[in-house]
């Protein structure tokens, strides 16, 4: 007759997992996945921090997390949100120490080159690269001996960040004068700035938010070319630092019958920033300018 008690316990037997079984069930599981993302919203720091646009740009953390999403794999699992948690502090703590405010005020600028499409269309690929390299070599040393910090480069154009709003106006001033001496296959190119001051959420080494699309729209506003500055930028700027610059700002009005510029708050005005030189004679028209 067979042994009843052996029969039995070799069920629960053949049920018991290893070790290395058990972790990888647990490592896996997501109930446990689930605990530790909550567990990371209650930690300093950035909680999604590990996806592709927390972790751009230089710092040893986003380096770290950038390696540990290659090694690790597995997006579902258990021992990634653990590794991303530990680097999650490693950079709120790097933060703190350098006493940097999360979402300072800044100013961003945004620019581009009127009729660049066009251009490029009819002149080709060497001419175009050629054109955009000595764009390049005089628009951003103005920008960057500031003490401005391009953000990124988009084709024709540059999203900058300054802290001063003043500095910003100068260096613009500065990029856009460089530019002048710029030529090429008989084409002069014209740059746009838009200029505008705000609060934007800084995520690596990207800044994102309204007031970030607000600077490109301001930006939009000129399109004939030449410098748009929103009314907050403006309000920052004493006055006898735009005389000192050689510079009035005069109110940019939407004409009769354009449509309404979407993406800036209805409160928002938009001023062109011109040389003292090029103002209009008493009792011209006042400025306006064409949508985007």
């Amino acid at each position: 007759m067979p042994d009843e008690t052996a029969t039995a316990v070799a069920p629960s037997a053949s049920r018991r997992r290893s070790p290395g079984q058990w972790l990888r069930s647990t490592n896996h599981s997501p109930g446990v996945v689930a605990f530790i993302r909550r567990a990371r919203r209650l930690l300093p720091g950035d909680p999604e921090f590990g996806d592709p646009l927390s972790t751009a740009g230089d710092g040893g953390p986003r380096a770290a997390a950038r390696a540990a999403d290659r090694l690790l794999g597995d997006r579902d699992a258990a021992s990634r949100e653990v590794s991303l948690g530990v680097l999650q502090l490693w950079q709120a703590l790097t933060e703190a120490v350098s006493r940097r405010p999360v979402n300072p005020e800044v100013t961003l600028v945004f620019t581009d080159l009127v009729g660049f499409s066009t251009w490029s269309l009819q002149a080709g690929d060497d001419a175009t690269l050629a054109l955009l390299r000595r764009v390049a070599r005089a628009v951003e040393p103005p920008l960057l001996d500031a003490g401005g910090h391009i953000v990124k480069r988009m084709g024709d154009g540059i999203m900058a960040v300054f802290r001063n709003p003043a500095v910003a106006v100068r260096a613009v001033l500065a990029a856009r004068e460089a530019l002048s001496a710029v030529e090429v296959a008989g084409y002069t190119p014209r740059m746009r700035v838009g200029i505008h001051t705000g609060r934007p959420q800084r995520l690596a080494a990207d800044w994102l938010g309204i007031d970030v699309n607000i600077a490109a729209r301001v930006m939009e506003r000129a399109t004939k070319g030449g410098i748009m500055i929103s009314s907050p930028t403006l309000d920052l700027i004493p006055q006898s630092e735009l005389d000192a610059l050689g510079v009035v700002a005069k109110r940019a009005r939407r004409p009769m019958f354009s449509s309404k510029l979407t993406g800036i708050p209805p409160d928002l005005a938009i001023y062109r920033l011109k040389p003292r030189k090029e103002l209009p004679a008493f009792g011209d028209a006042p400025e306006t300018e064409q949508q985007a």
